[in-house]
């Protein structure tokens, strides 16, 4: 099943973020588009005021090979970008475990909805995450019921489910397991106590939620 993740991230993490991180005053928004050439971010939208020192700290940076306002509306301003040989590790990242960009906006940080096949995609997007140093903070993560989207509002705190997406993603709940959790303590720079206390708790209100409630329904 498909899931999707909200997250956060630095603008030094990818080429667009760092490029367009030149003024306070401009707000980048990635145009929802699929490029039929294969490009990697070509189009995003600048709301903002001085579009003109805009455009030419964007021109002046290395890695740009040309920059062209395709529409301008009020405030705002929608780019195509050409980048040259460089490609960030997000981007490759992103590309390798199949993940669907949704919506980006930021400046810095960065906002990303990202969709991913399955868990399989949302495992090689946070493990090579790991292995590039390229840190985030998920914000919220869920599923998409079959035939309708859907949200699973299952109550629990940002540190319950970040120890919890870390647990499950290296694989502490599998047979056998592959984490401790003095290991999945250490990908979040906490005791192991408090781990232990955020996946207990954290699983504990999402079994109860999901177990409880579908047994609800069922005699209902």
């Amino acid at each position: 099943m498909a899931v999707i993740v909200e997250l956060t991230i630095d603008s030094e993490s990818f080429d667009l973020g760092r490029v367009t991180a030149v003024s306070n005053g401009v707000h980048i928004e990635l145009e929802r588009v699929v490029p039929t050439g294969g490009e990697v971010m070509p189009f995003f939208w600048a709301r903002g005021t001085d579009f003109e020192a805009f455009e030419r700290a964007v021109r002046n940076n290395s890695i740009v090979d040309e920059l062209t306002a395709v529409a301008r509306v009020e405030n705002r301003v929608l780019y195509r970008v050409s980048w040259g040989g460089t490609t960030s590790s997000l981007t490759r990242i992103l590309t390798d475990s199949e993940a669907t960009i949704l919506e980006a906006h930021g400046n810095d940080p960065w906002m990303f909805r990202l969709r991913f096949n399955d868990h399989t995609g949302l495992t090689e997007f946070h493990n090579r995450c790991q292995e590039e140093n390229l840190e985030f903070h998920v914000e919220r993560i869920y599923t998409l019921a079959e035939g309708e989207p859907g949200v699973y509002n299952f109550d629990i705190t940002n540190e319950q489910q970040e120890a919890l997406v870390t647990a499950v993603s290296e694989g502490y709940f599998e047979v056998p397991r592959q984490t401790t959790l003095s290991e999945v303590a250490e990908r979040l720079g906490i005791s192991p106590q408090a781990a232990s206390e955020r996946v207990r708790r954290g699983a504990d209100t999402v079994l109860r939620k999901v177990l409880l409630s579908q047994s609800a329904a069922d005699l209902s």
